[in-house]
């Protein structure tokens, strides 16, 4: 038989499945609204290379609460706070679990990272691990002073550049390795040193991690034909999960061989300590377990919080009326003698506005690691089957017309006397998720993505290069599991404080 017999006869095995499964009662229930698709692919198709705005359009059709047929897998697009709070909220115990993920299967040990773990007793304690070890109130605070050095030469490097006068800086670089050297120290106890890993990179290889984790895989949704690897993903996948395999098992190396020096205890140390002690039942904590969780706590803290700041400067950029603002607020509650302290955030309620905005315009995960029901249930009156997939359309719900006013105008003072907040509380605005399976580091997260934008819009002046206009600044988004900027943001400073 050759490869295209196999393809015919798996099509038509797939086609019979699915016949099945509508014979045997899915199709006699109400669920919800949406497109036809065709066979065996299902609404594949209507999905580019930007999922999030297909998605958002498709709702606008069909509603907030969608149904569509990825290959063989019932998804329910989720796409206004109300029916956020539905599935995130009132059902949230239902939809807590993830469904089977390859890219997280092949790169992180078969799903035992945070993100896409089944909910369970492993996932519970593991989350439970990180919040007390690595997330908790105590330990951001006691991180505080590793954040101040880190942001001070961070300032220090940008400051010599406004030195040699109308330099250009790639911003979004800066950043982005300000983010993995704090990532780094709070988690592995030092900063990533190029010689740790392939000659890729560890930044560009975690990237292209995302992308592929981010990709719609037939395989998640034709696990039949998962060993045809037809789109080519699964050498890609082992090739990433081999670099990062590689990395982890030397900075586990490291740490054992180091287990008795006179030095502070990181993350990795506290996850050593739990193999072989007492809490291991508790804990399950095994050597991929902590590779898992490192990749875990390292891609969520590096690339999540340098896409926020590097969207948020840009529409600074775009916006000077709001940097005006903000650098009055600045001025008011710090003064021009001295840089901005953690101390002084609780007192900034402008760039609150700003950072709130900035999230709602551009969440940098647009589509919510996806859910799964553990269960059937009933959601406002449609039938969820037992292992649909759930996606929640952040980006469509910040965009949401209904809500909104003005909704794709940057106007950070629609929050003014306003309630609304990021924590997972009111669904208008969930940049985090909500309910069990929302994101453990965004009190981390928050804290340094307002001090960063904070002290950049403080020390210095920006102004684009070559007379480019604000207007012309590409806001091009490149998709993954995170949503950065595709282009780099190239500004010239200009150090504005005094006596300092």
């Amino acid at each position: 038989m050759d490869w295209t017999d196999a393809i015919l006869a798996v099509a038509a095995l797939l086609l019979f499945f699915q016949v099945l499964a509508w014979k045997t009662g899915e199709g006699n229930k109400r669920l919800p609204p949406g497109p036809r698709g065709l066979p065996i692919l299902g609404n594949l198709l209507m999905i580019g290379s930007k999922p999030h705005h297909d998605l958002q359009r498709l709702a606008h059709k069909y509603g907030p609460i969608m149904h569509l047929r990825f290959g063989l897998m019932p998804v329910i697009v989720v796409s206004s706070p109300e029916a956020a709070e539905l599935f995130l909220k009132t059902h949230d115990l239902v939809f807590a679990s993830r469904p089977p993920h390859e890219a997280s299967k092949c790169i992180c040990y078969n799903q035992q990272n945070l993100a896409f773990s089944p909910y369970g007793s492993y996932w519970r304690n593991m989350r439970k691990m990180c919040t007390l070890e690595l997330l908790s109130n105590h330990k951001i605070n006691s991180l505080g002073s590793m954040r101040k050095q880190e942001l001070d030469l961070l300032v220090r490097h940008i400051r010599e550049a406004a030195g040699a006068g109308g330099v250009a800086v790639d911003l979004s670089s800066m950043v982005t390795s300000f983010s993995t050297n704090i990532s780094c120290r709070m988690i592995i106890g030092k900063k990533y040193n190029r010689d740790d890993f392939s000659e890729k990179g560890f930044a560009a290889t975690l990237r292209e991690g995302m992308k592929i984790g981010a990709a719609f895989n037939l395989a998640d949704y034709i696990p039949q034909i998962k060993g045809l690897d037809l789109q080519r993903l699964s050498k890609r996948m082992k090739a990433i999960a081999k670099d990062f395999d590689d990395f982890c098992e030397k900075i586990i190396e490291e740490h054992v061989q180091s287990a008795d020096e006179n030095r502070v205890k990181d993350f990795v140390d506290v996850m050593l300590g739990f193999v072989g002690s007492e809490e291991t039942h508790e804990y399950r904590v095994e050597r991929d377990t902590i590779k898992a969780i490192i990749l875990d706590m390292l891609a969520a803290a590096m690339d999540s919080s340098g896409a926020t700041i590097d969207w948020t400067l840009t529409e600074l950029i775009r916006h000077p009326r709001v940097t005006k603002k903000l650098q009055k607020e600045l001025e008011s509650a710090v003064g021009m003698k001295r840089m901005v302290e953690e101390s002084d955030l609780e007192k900034l309620e402008y760039l609150d506005m700003v950072i709130k905005e900035s999230f709602r315009l551009h969440p940098v995960v647009p589509l919510l690691p996806p859910h799964a029901a553990r269960e059937d249930c009933t959601v406002n009156g449609f039938h969820i089957p037992k292992d649909a997939r759930i996606l929640i359309n952040a980006y469509a719900i910040g965009r949401d017309q209904t809500v909104w006013t003005g909704a794709d105008k940057f106007y950070p003072e629609r929050f003014v006397g306003s309630d609304i907040d990021v924590r997972g509380h009111d669904f208008q605005l969930i940049p985090f998720g909500s309910g069990r399976r929302g994101c453990p580091g965004m009190q981390l997260a928050l804290t340094i993505v307002r001090l960063v934008v904070a002290q950049l819009v403080h020390c210095f002046d920006w102004e684009l290069p070559d007379n480019m206009l604000p207007t012309e600044l590409d806001m091009t988004e490149d998709f993954g599991l995170v949503c950065p900027r595709a282009e780099h943001l190239l500004l010239i400073p200009t150090w504005r404080l005094k006596a300092f």
